[in-house]
């Protein structure tokens, strides 16, 4: 595929706007270093040094998409506390509306990583998980009915906390279905799922499951190029979306779409520091490759270099314009 080609749709991401949908997290890190065992018990005693809090979940999701330089929006729910208040500080900081933010009565879902000489000791997570009350699910779909159709493409993003409910997503294919009658044109949606709610997403354009969550899905085991294929169509088949993205780690990813040919798409990373947030900047730059009318493939390889980049970086990290951009220029020299 030409590089002038993907680097053309990259410069049209300027002007894609992409609605983000799902369970927002703040990530939560501190960094230090450790140079001891504990007398109190066998574990490292971390002196911490210096800590981040990042958007994390769905909310990564829209960082990746405001650093790959398009635009976008977050819905989802926040809680009442001092986490909340913090997701909506650092949406507000990338530029973006906070409309879509509903306050909730749940805490603010948190995840902590302990990280020295950069490696990660230990992750604890603070949240409560669930549907949304009555109230939240009515305030999101409001919003969704005023907003959904200023923008190019959706993006759900399930983390299993409960935003992601039945509910919600009925609504979502009755409003794209509107906007599809009244304005004739379709928004693609694009969804990273979770195993257990996968029937939520019957008709989605395009999921976005890893490895051992499409076996899961497929109820298959996962061992070459034939088994990965019959799980693909069997996941395509099941919930009737129109292509299905396997990310593979360093296997790179496989895509399968209507024509049952399976392409099979090499990981461009030189080397793995962290995983952390790397299906979300696969899952931010689809959606964006897809708002600019990249056919599937395109978006696809246009993901692959995006995480091949973000697995380099320690932590929730994002990936730039420029950085795709080198990518994509370096994989065709």
């Amino acid at each position: 595929m030409a590089d002038q080609l993907l680097e053309e749709r990259l410069a049209r991401c300027a002007d894609a706007r992409v609605l983000v949908i799902g369970d927002i997290i703040i990530d939560h890190f501190l960094w230090g270093t450790a140079s001891r065992i504990s007398p109190e018990a066998p574990v490292p005693v971390v002196n911490v040094q210096r800590e981040d809090f990042l958007l994390g979940g769905s909310a990564n999701v829209l960082r990746n998409i405001i650093s790959l330089g398009g635009k976008g929006a977050l819905c989802g729910i926040v809680g009442d506390d001092a986490m909340g208040r913090k997701v909506v500080e650092l949406v507000e900081q990338l530029g973006v509306s906070t409309e879509g933010l509903v306050v909730g009565m749940r805490p603010t879902t948190v995840k902590t990583r302990v990280v020295a000489q950069g490696q990660q000791i230990v992750r604890f997570d603070r949240e409560q998980t669930g549907f949304p009350s009555r109230h939240s699910l009515d305030a999101l779909l409001q919003y969704l009915e005023r907003h959904i159709h200023t923008f190019d493409a959706v993006m759900v993003s399930d983390y299993a906390k409960g935003m992601v409910s039945e509910q919600l997503m009925v609504r979502l294919h009755q409003l794209l279905y509107a906007v599809r009658s009244r304005e004739h044109r379709s928004l693609p949606l694009i969804v990273d799922p979770k195993p257990a709610n996968i029937h939520r997403f019957v008709g989605a354009t395009v999921i976005t499951p890893n490895h051992h969550e499409a076996m899961q899905i497929a109820g298959l085991k996962i061992e070459d190029e034939r088994s990965l294929m019959a799980a693909a169509r069997l996941i395509r088949d099941d919930i009737g979306c129109e292509a299905v993205l396997v990310t593979r780690g360093e296997a790179g990813m496989a895509l399968l779409q209507s024509d049952d040919e399976l392409i099979t798409i090499p990981t461009t990373a030189k080397e793995v520091y962290d995983v952390t947030g790397a299906g979300d900047t696969v899952a931010a730059t689809l959606a964006l490759g897809l708002a600019v009318g990249c056919s599937m493939r395109e978006a696809a390889v246009l993901a692959n270099h995006a995480a091949g980049i973000v697995v380099g970086k320690i932590g929730t990290a994002c990936v730039t314009a420029n950085e795709l951009r080198t990518a994509i220029s370096a994989a065709t020299i």
